[in-house]
């Protein structure tokens, strides 16, 4: 498990993902502090991960990367950890628009082409 601060590249979670389910890395993201923890079995492995560094529950939402696809189907937003009726969320993916925008972009940011 790591959590990327500052960039990785394609290639690195490539790398991830042939070490693990093949065609793709799991991943929470923090879109609060923009941080995106990456690489293990669990989501809520990564959610621990990164709430023992000192992020919050509210800003942590899990995805799913698919480093062979490029376009919109690159994030797929799909976790347990994402169910949240008290913050609006009824389902494993993210329904707030705005919110998924956010985490493309933190997700563009952190992982270099």
């Amino acid at each position: 498990m790591k959590i990327i601060t500052e960039s990785i590249t394609l290639n690195e979670i490539k790398a991830m993902a042939a070490a693990t389910f093949g065609n793709l890395v799991k991943a929470v993201v923090d879109v609060e502090k923009e941080l995106i923890a990456v690489d293990a079995e669990l989501h809520s492995d990564l959610e621990a991960l990164l709430l023992e560094d000192g992020s919050k529950q509210k800003n942590l939402w899990g995805i799913n990367i698919y480093p062979e696809i490029q376009g919109d189907d690159f994030v797929e937003f799909d976790s347990m950890i994402n169910m949240r009726p008290s913050q609006g969320n009824r389902s494993r993916g993210i329904e707030n628009e705005e919110l998924r925008e956010k985490i493309i972009a933190i997700v563009i940011k952190r992982i270099k082409q």
